[in-house]
């Protein structure tokens, strides 16, 4: 019986459940091609031959990636930095760090208008 009754009450709630289904949009300026077909797949013919594409699920940017800095200065700049990373990652988010550092914002030239 308790089967039936719940049966019988999510039918009707599903057919309860309103649609709202509309019309397709029609866009009202068409797109109408610069290019020529053939100017298409020249473009792309280039894009293939120009190596692998960022855009691909396997694409493997570590190859490819290249530093200006040597192992020894990144290290110096990590260990340098670790105070600073440590008190913005701590429960007041550096608020304090900053407070007691009293870092002023850099000064900016200030140019003013002539009045004519």
């Amino acid at each position: 019986m308790n089967r039936s009754i719940a049966i019988a009450i999510a039918l009707f709630g599903a057919a309860a459940g309103s649609a709202f289904a509309d019309d397709i949009t029609v866009d009202p300026h068409p797109f109408v091609s610069t290019a020529s077909r053939a100017q298409v797949k020249e473009e792309l013919r280039q894009f293939r031959q120009s190596g692998p594409s960022p855009w691909a699920d396997d694409y493997n940017q570590l190859p490819l990636a290249r530093s200006g800095l040597t192992r020894v200065e990144v290290r110096a700049e990590f260990f340098r930095s670790r105070s600073a990373v440590a008190a913005f990652s701590s429960e007041d988010s550096g608020s304090s760090y900053l407070a007691r550092a009293r870092l002023a914002p850099a000064s900016v030239p200030t140019e003013l208008a002539d009045a004519e």
